[in-house]
């Protein structure tokens, strides 16, 4: 075989020529088309992935935002109950204190009128006691309001203390009253057992007050003895007053 080497040279020449032509129009720009594009896609996914922090930071702070916001509105929930919580109790506290104020006046409003029924109730039944006791003494004879009285009263004032005793009646007349005017026999009696009584003589001045019914009361300046049926009455009715207060 026969090699033409000037045409092989010219060949491999125009491949070379060829090779450099394709290297410099087209494998170069090419690549740097595809730098310029892969710069790009790198710089897109860059930014995208900033894009992506950026929006994973902002998710991270909107939930951040929306946790601190839920936490402040369970607190003011919570804060809110508790003062509504100290609110009611503190209105009911004030109603019980307002409850029991009106209960004890109420309270203190039945006992006084209680008592100031029980003091007309007293009132009343001493009235009428007194009433029928005068009713019933005017059957008696007017003699039996004064004598039948005369030793109790001399009784009492003998159990006074000495010297109470001793100054009744020693610069003055002893004061009696009586349910009417005494008698001269009636006066001398009294008279008489009230000076052995105190042990020194006296005389009396005698007053007459119908209300005591029947019986009659020293009343001095220095002791009060009552021998009387309004005594008798007015002790009664304290007795029952005391028993009605327990």
């Amino acid at each position: 075989m026969h090699i033409d080497w000037w045409t092989l040279a010219l060949q491999t020449v125009n491949v070379l020529v060829l090779l450099w032509l394709l290297k410099r129009f087209l494998l170069q720009p090419v690549a740097g088309i595809i730098a310029a594009r892969q710069a790009a896609a790198k710089k897109l996914m860059d930014e995208a992935g900033a894009a992506k922090a950026g929006a994973e930071a902002e998710r991270e702070k909107a939930a951040a935002e929306t946790a601190g916001l839920l936490a402040e509105r369970e607190r003011r929930l919570k804060q809110g109950l508790r003062e509504a919580a100290a609110a009611k109790a503190a209105a009911l506290a004030e109603a019980r204190q307002d409850a029991d104020k009106l209960r004890s006046a109420a309270q203190a409003e039945i006992a006084r009128e209680r008592l100031d029924a029980q003091a007309a109730y007293g009132d009343q039944a001493r009235a009428l006691a007194l009433d029928i006791a005068r009713r019933l003494f005017t059957r008696l004879p007017d003699s039996a309001r004064v004598a039948g009285f005369i030793d109790g009263l001399a009784q009492a004032v003998a159990a006074l203390p000495e010297d109470t005793r001793s100054a009744i009646g020693a610069s003055e007349a002893v004061a009696l009253r009586a349910p009417r005017g005494l008698t001269a026999e009636e006066e001398d009696a009294c008279c008489s057992r009230l000076s052995a009584a105190l042990g020194h003589p006296v005389k009396v001045t005698v007053t007459a007050d119908p209300d005591l019914i029947a019986g009659l009361e020293v009343d001095t300046h220095h002791a009060l003895v009552r021998n009387s049926f309004r005594a008798d009455l007015d002790r009664i009715a304290e007795e029952l007053n005391r028993h009605d207060q327990r």
